[in-house]
């Protein structure tokens, strides 16, 4: 008897971190290119600092930008949770079966929430950091929790999902600097999450069911599927001309070599989101794609020896 308690007292632990979506992790990860950016645009700024602290401070925005993010899962799971229903594999969500509790979802919630902040003004006394954090948060309520709920509006829906991307990058950006990064570098970062964004759409608008699309993404109803396609062919058009902007800006010309490579990988992408539904909706998971996974290493070397060269 105390066994089959302690199994169904585990199995709860698992379905409420299951809720969490703790595999997103690597999300959290895009705050290191924006500290990348700072380090090598303003290399003054990091002499003298101590590695070891420098190390600390990084995991530890790592850790507060994750709770963040979270914390909006957690928001999502709430909000979302009728319209999940209608989805072929998210209408397995422990929530969606009523599996859990709302209750200890908010307090989550609220503990994740007030330990990030607090923990930020306390370790980095950085005002643009703690800002940064806010914007994540205030843009996970604006996306999933009504009246707004962008969430439902069409093109405005993945504009604000992907504006996490930026602000992923603020946070790390910010981590040791009071400045801000140049506008073409942010909204090139934008753009290009905005055309991952909109790769999840054409997917579920390609193979979800009418009745799947529309009950669990009501902006999908609104959405034609040549219109998505236009759209994500627009954000790569931003992105690869912000990015080139920003290369002549920072005086990285040798940035701009790296475009062709770029070029194929957007490709590689628009390919994959027409092709099915599992790589699109998940753009991480695409690194478990070999091709994928050493097509990014190979573009991660282009960089580097174009800094280099620079």
């Amino acid at each position: 008897m105390q066994e089959k308690e302690q199994q169904k007292k585990e199995n709860k632990l698992k379905l409420y971190i299951d809720a969490l979506r703790l595999e997103r992790w690597p999300r959290s990860l895009a705050i290191i290119p924006g500290f990348i950016a700072f380090a090598v645009l303003h290399p003054a700024g990091i002499r003298g600092i101590d590695y070891a602290e420098l190390a600390v401070k990084l995991a530890a925005a790592f850790v507060l930008t994750l709770l963040i993010s979270t914390a909006n899962y957690i928001v999502n799971e709430i909000s979302d949770a009728p319209y999940d229903a209608f989805h072929p594999s998210k209408k397995h969500r422990p929530l969606v079966n009523k599996k859990i509790s709302i209750g200890i979802l908010l307090t989550l919630w609220f503990l994740m929430v007030a330990v990030s902040f607090l923990a930020a003004h306390l370790f980095f006394g950085n005002i643009y950091f703690l800002v940064a954090l806010i914007a994540l948060l205030a843009a996970g309520i604006l996306y999933n929790v009504p009246p707004i709920r962008m969430k439902d509006i069409p093109y405005l829906d993945s504009t604000l999902e992907s504006g996490n991307n930026p602000i992923r990058f603020l946070i790390g950006w910010h981590i040791v600097a009071a400045t801000t990064p140049p506008a073409s570098l942010l909204i090139s970062w934008w753009a290009f999450g905005n055309f991952l964004m909109v790769g999840k759409r054409v997917a579920e608008k390609k193979f979800l069911t009418l009745e799947e699309s529309s009950g669990y993404r009501l902006s999908l109803k609104k959405y034609s599927l040549k219109g998505l396609q236009v759209f994500m062919v627009a954000n790569a058009v931003i992105f690869l001309a912000t990015f080139c902007l920003f290369a002549v800006e920072a005086e990285l010309k040798t940035f701009l070599f790296s475009t062709p490579f770029v070029l194929v990988y957007l490709v590689m992408f628009m390919k994959k989101s027409l092709q099915d539904i599992e790589g699109a909706e998940e753009p991480e998971r695409l690194l478990k794609n070999p091709y994928f996974a050493f097509y990014t290493l190979f573009l991660v070397a282009i960089f580097i020896l174009a800094y280099v060269f620079k």
